[in-house]
C-alpha cells in the first residue's frame, strides 16, 4: 500500500503541475488530484518540494524508458532527427512540456527542484549520448566530435524548442525545420565512398589546426 500510495502521490504532483501550474500547486492541490490525505504528501517525502524533486526524477525516469528501445533502433544521423521531431509531438502531447517548463520556472528559487530538473535532464542526455557515439562512428566525423558535448547541446536545444513553441508556434516549426536540413547533410556524409571520407577527415584536420 505504501508503495501504491508513493506512486498515486507523484503522478498526482506531476498532473497539478500540468493542470493548474506550479503558483497553484500545493500539498491541498496535489493532495485532491491524487485523491489522498495531505498529511500523506509530508509523511512518504517530507515537504512539497521533496515530493515534486521525486516527481521530476520519476516522470523523467519513466519518459525515457518509453523512448528507450526505439533510439537503440535508430540506424542514422537522419532517422535520429525525425525520431526528435516525432518525440516532440508525443511529449507536448502527453503533457510533459508543460511539465518541464513548470519545474524550470520553479527551479529558479528552489535549490532542490533545480537539482532534480536537471538530474531529471541528464537521463536523456546520457541516452542521447550513447546513441550520438554509435551512430558517430560510421560518419567521417567520427574523432573529430564530442558526443557528450553534442548531448547537451541537443538537450538545451529540445528544451529551447519545447519552451518556445508555447509562445511563438510558427517560429518554433522554423526551427524544428532547420534542424531538418541537417538530416540531409547527414545521409550525404554516410553515403561517401572511403577516398571522399578520408577528404572530409583530411579538411577536418586542417581546419582543427587553423
Amino acid at each position: 500500500m505504501s508503495a501504491a500510495t508513493k506512486e498515486k502521490l507523484l503522478e498526482g504532483a506531476l498532473r497539478t503541475l500540468v493542470e493548474q501550474g506550479i503558483a497553484k500547486t500545493s500539498a491541498r492541490t496535489i493532495a485532491a488530484t491524487a485523491g489522498v490525505g495531505q498529511g500523506l504528501i509530508f509523511y512518504h517525502f517530507g515537504s512539497v518540494d521533496e515530493l515534486l524533486a521525486a516527481a521530476c526524477r520519476f516522470g523523467a525516469e519513466r519518459r525515457v524508458a518509453v523512448y528507450r528501445d526505439r533510439l537503440a533502433e535508430l540506424g542514422s544521423l537522419a532517422e535520429l532527427l525525425e525520431f526528435g521531431r516525432e518525440m516532440h509531438a508525443e511529449e507536448r502531447a502527453a503533457g510533459q512540456v508543460a511539465v518541464l517548463g513548470q519545474l524550470l520556472a520553479a527551479g529558479q528559487t528552489s535549490p532542490a527542484l533545480a537539482a532534480a530538473t536537471a538530474a531529471g535532464l541528464a537521463l536523456w542526455i546520457e541516452e542521447l549520448e550513447t546513441v550520438l557515439t554509435r551512430l558517430l562512428a560510421a560518419t567521417p566525423l567520427a574523432g573529430f566530435t564530442d558526443p557528450s558535448g553534442l548531448a547537451r547541446a541537443a538537450a538545451a536545444s529540445f528544451v529551447g524548442i519545447e519552451l518556445y513553441e508555447g509562445v511563438d508556434p510558427q517560429g518554433a516549426g522554423r526551427a524544428l525545420d532547420a534542424l531538418e536540413q541537417l538530416a540531409g547533410l547527414a545521409q550525404a556524409l554516410e553515403g561517401l565512398g572511403p577516398v571522399s571520407r578520408r577528404a572530409v577527415r583530411h579538411g577536418l584536420r586542417r581546419g582543427g589546426r587553423d
